[in-house]
């Protein structure tokens, strides 16, 4: 997240889909470590790691993401293999382009009050309860 209160996305090379950038840690690698890498590969940026805003499990293929809220700290925005686009959102931006099981990752970051444990079927949340 910049001071502006942008929010730094990609546009995925594989599926056009607008999401936060991320990936699969490496074996030896902490969570802090696989983000500032991940976001540097696809981005272009570098980034200070702030603090873990939210845990999101998709239900239905097993998987867990952590979202950490991260500042940038240098680099220039430029796509990879992985991005075709690289963009610093508004969090209207972020409700427009992103189906609601991502933007709801980066609007959680925005509100101060994580993290946040959220489920959800790869295309809606599934309400708690």
């Amino acid at each position: 997240m910049r001071e502006d209160g942008r929010l730094l996305a990609i546009r995925r090379a594989d599926n056009g889909n607008w999401e936060l950038p991320g990936g699969i840690l490496e074996l030896d690698e902490t969570p802090e470590a696989g983000v500032t890498r991940e976001v540097l590969e696809e981005t272009g940026i570098h980034v200070e790691v702030d603090e873990l805003t939210g845990v999101y499990k998709n239900m239905t293929r097993g998987i867990v993401a952590l979202v950490f809220r991260c500042k940038p700290s240098g680099g220039t925005e430029r796509t990879s293999t992985e991005s075709t686009a690289v963009s610093w959102l508004t969090p209207d931006e972020v409700n427009d382009r992103m189906s609601e099981v991502f933007a709801v990752r980066l609007l959680d970051a925005l509100d101060g009050n994580g993290p946040h444990v959220r489920s959800h079927d790869g295309k809606r949340l599934i309400p708690v309860g």
